[in-house]
């Protein structure tokens, strides 16, 4: 791992704290965020999804809890216990 990072520090230059704050600068103001309608829709979309599978989840949870319970119920009549 030390020869790795011992070859990238070869051929470059340190650049100084002032090039990297203005390299930083640049790529942030090619940066674009979403506007506020855009968090709100992709708010919602999430919240929706999340309550879809929330839902989802808990009826085959509970179908597989009757599916058990019934198999547990038919076992023991068979058994006779």
């Amino acid at each position: 791992m030390a020869e790795a990072v011992d070859t990238l520090d070869k051929g470059a230059k340190k650049e100084s704290v002032g090039e990297f704050v203005r390299k930083t600068r640049e790529e942030l103001d090619r940066t674009t965020f979403p506007s506020s309608e855009d968090v709100k829709n992709t708010t919602i979309i999430v919240i929706i999804a999340v309550i879809f599978f929330a839902v989802y989840l808990f009826v085959v949870d509970q179908a597989w809890v009757y599916l058990l319970e019934g198999l547990t119920w038919l076992v023991s009549k068979i058994a006779g216990i």
